[in-house]
């Protein structure tokens, strides 16, 4: 693994509404293979005062995103075709965080934190815009649907996150894992496995694999020391960045995170979450400007 003095960052910060940076979703088009990884037409997407973080893709034109609007934080759609950004929700008391396509739907998702405190999952509707509560009694910080009835989801319990799976249409939540951390993912080329990550006994983070039909986990990697993100590229390689650097492991490769791509002439810092289109072709990541 690569040295934990090569990589810096922050640990766990579970609160939505607190400790936001001034951030930017910066957009690149990539390629990659066992021995390369290139990127192009690195761009500045959201170019907004305040908080603007959590992307996801609806589809290979289509980024969702939380963006700083009015002193709070609403959903919005950036299409990149149009070098545009539109908004999703209505404008709430409360702020809305990791918003996500729901499947199989123009409907989109997403965590509202309410200025009483209450933090709950909501469905938008497309077309009026209302919200619908996804999941009752359950404080949800970050979530990926595996299906249109099934979510993994980190929760808050405590100071710390549980790994929750919840079938909407049964309205069941059972705790699988104690003690995780935010970054959700599907397996790409598998229809059955996802991945997360749980706090080990050094209080760094190990990437574990799941398995959404029999619930069992394994282990996968151990992240670098402050590192909370990770997405894959394929089924064999995992990418993170950390300060204005990204880092690649290849399980057909070396056993060490491997640097693959310097964004330091683009005058960043601090890359914490990462995105990449379904096509592969395109990586959405969060970041300072310097």
């Amino acid at each position: 693994m690569l040295k934990p003095s090569l990589i810096l960052g922050f640990f766990l910060s579970f609160s939505l509404g607190n400790a936001q940076t001034n951030t930017e979703i910066f957009l690149m088009d990539v390629s990659f293979s066992e021995t390369e990884f290139t990127i192009s037409n690195f761009r500045n997407i959201s170019n907004n005062e305040g908080y603007d973080s959590q992307p996801s893709f609806s589809d290979n034109n289509t980024i969702l995103y939380s963006r700083t609007h009015q002193g709070q934080t609403d959903i919005a759609r950036y299409v990149i075709s149009e070098n545009n950004y539109y908004w999703i929700n209505h404008s709430t008391s409360g702020g809305e965080y990791s918003p996500q396509s729901f499947p199989k739907s123009k409907n989109v998702t997403a965590v509202r934190l309410d200025t009483t405190g209450l933090q709950r999952l909501y469905e938008y509707d497309f077309k009026t815009m209302e919200s619908s509560l996804l999941i009752e009694n359950l404080q949800v910080a970050y979530y990926l649907f595996y299906d249109k009835k099934t979510i993994l989801s980190s929760v808050l319990s405590g100071n710390n996150l549980d790994l929750v799976i919840s079938n909407l249409s049964k309205k069941t939540n059972d705790t699988l894992v104690q003690n995780v951390g935010r970054s959700i993912h599907k397996v790409p080329n598998s229809k059955e496995e996802m991945s997360y990550t749980s706090v080990n006994e050094d209080r760094n983070m190990d990437i574990f694999q799941l398995d959404m039909k029999t619930l069992e986990s394994f282990f996968v990697a151990e992240l670098p020391i402050g590192i909370q993100d990770h997405i894959w590229l394929d089924e064999s390689k995992l990418l993170i960045g950390s300060l204005d650097k990204l880092y690649m492991l290849d399980f057909f490769g070396s056993e060490d995170w491997k640097l693959v791509a310097d964004l330091s002439e683009y005058n960043i810092k601090e890359i914490t979450r990462l995105a990449v289109s379904p096509d592969g072709t395109k990586l959405a990541i969060v970041a300072e400007k310097k």
